[in-house]
């Protein structure tokens, strides 16, 4: 947690893909995981300036590279 990572891709399909890339989730974008629930499930991310939280099957579509 608190590292930069870069988004690769999206391994979704259809509705759920669409709506990762719809909240930011593109190659290329800079992704920061700032916390995680007491249970693990949902994490706060952050990418182009906005926080926002995905489920741990949501996350697990979206393909990254850390940076560093």
């Amino acid at each position: 947690m608190g590292s930069i990572a870069t988004v690769v891709g999206v391994t979704g399909k259809g509705i759920q893909a669409s709506r990762l890339a719809d909240l930011g989730f593109l190659p290329g974008t800079p992704v920061t995981c700032l916390r995680r629930a007491p249970l693990g499930d949902p994490r706060l991310y952050e990418l182009r300036g906005v926080q926002l939280c995905l489920r741990e099957a949501e996350a697990a579509c979206i393909r990254v590279s850390l940076d560093g």
